[in-house]
């Protein structure tokens, strides 16, 4: 048990794909123990992905972050299990893109509960362990469109500024105990989402970016080990998206 106590712990949501399995790679490479959330159990080719890295083996518990009792649930257990939580990041989201001219309220709320309230669940259920480790670090996802606002993404955008504003303000409640908070603001990364722009989008898109490239999910991963390492980074927002907007 004393071992086992000894290796870090890292929880991460929506980390069975995309971003947030890169994430989940890349804690698991630096030797954490890592969890992962999903809605749904991961296939095999995604938990065969983390073999041989260190000797844990990746935890997958399936629940809603949108439902704030099944988060407690869940990290009541990392806690049983592990007697120890040193990181969260809140990775789980999903798009519902329309206009707002066709938007419905359900629409809005959709996302807004698993992106918004989904990591405000997480923060609140997770919170009262790290007061008592006097130690933890928060690493949430926002969006570059949660700074610039989208055509077509009013729920997405809101969801994703609602995260930078908890952001800041979870950084100042618990800055005293040791507790951090960040936020990574990725851009166009090459993920599922950005492969269904069809050639005329991604074109556009590339001549905003001054890099003229899209980002690649390590680039995200490793902003979250830069957070995690530097600990004198609290209640800031991390844009990583090839100079846009800037």
């Amino acid at each position: 048990m004393a071992e086992l106590e000894k290796q870090p712990v890292a929880f991460i949501t929506g980390g069975t794909k995309g971003i947030g399995l890169a994430i989940a790679q890349k804690l698991y490479k630096d030797g954490y123990q890592v969890i992962l959330t999903s809605r749904h159990a991961p296939n095999e080719e995604t938990l065969a992905s983390f073999v041989g890295e260190n000797d844990s083996t990746p935890v997958v518990l399936t629940g809603s972050v949108a439902d704030s009792t099944e988060v407690k649930d869940i990290i009541d257990e990392i806690f049983s299990r592990f007697k120890r939580l040193d990181v969260i990041v809140n990775n789980a989201g999903i798009t519902l893109d329309k206009l707002i001219l066709r938007m419905s309220a359900e629409d809005f709320m959709s996302v807004i509960e698993t992106n918004l309230l989904g990591t405000f669940n997480v923060i609140k259920a997770v919170t009262p362990y790290f007061l008592k480790q006097k130690n933890g670090v928060i690493i949430n996802m926002a969006s570059v469109v949660g700074i610039t606002g989208n055509a077509g993404q009013t729920n997405y955008a809101a969801s994703k500024a609602g995260i930078i504003g908890l952001t800041k303000s979870v950084a100042k409640e618990l800055a005293g105990r040791n507790i951090r908070c960040n936020a990574i603001a990725p851009g166009f990364i090459e993920t599922d989402m950005t492969a269904k722009l069809n050639e005329k989008q991604r074109s556009a898109i590339l001549q905003e970016i001054p890099l003229k490239r899209f980002g690649q999910v390590d680039h995200i991963s490793e902003t979250v080990s830069f957070l995690i390492q530097n600990d004198y980074v609290t209640g800031q927002v991390i844009e990583v998206n090839g100079g846009l907007h800037m």
